[in-house]
């Protein structure tokens, strides 16, 4: 079984492109650990997530930079060769993104 979900926030704003015809949104998740290292402080993680068709155009057109979100999809690890070197890299693939809170109002609206 294959499954993840997330709390975090975006690190940047997400990127949106296209995969051919269908649109695809990538932006890393931000998420705290649960627990305190050995100096007493929290570490956290930054997570690659993508998503695709209409949750990629949605995630894009709503979300921005520090927003919080819960992400539930599945880890999925590319590999490629990229100037003689194999390559690989773990992302989350996301079925949902819940937005949990409003985000900020442009200044002027």
């Amino acid at each position: 079984m294959n499954n993840v979900t997330l709390v975090g926030r975006l690190t940047r704003d997400p990127e949106l492109r296209k995969a051919g015809d269908v649109p695809v949104c990538s932006f890393t998740l931000a998420v705290d650990r649960d627990f305190l290292n050995g100096e007493g402080e929290r570490e956290t993680d930054f997570i690659p997530v993508v998503t695709w068709r209409k949750l990629a155009e949605t995630c894009a057109n709503n979300l921005k930079k520090g927003r919080l979100v819960g992400v539930t999809g599945r880890i999925q690890v590319r590999q490629w060769e990229q100037e003689g070197k194999k390559r690989r890299e773990m992302e989350v693939v996301a079925d949902s993104v819940r937005f949990l809170d409003r985000g900020k109002k442009d200044e002027g609206q």
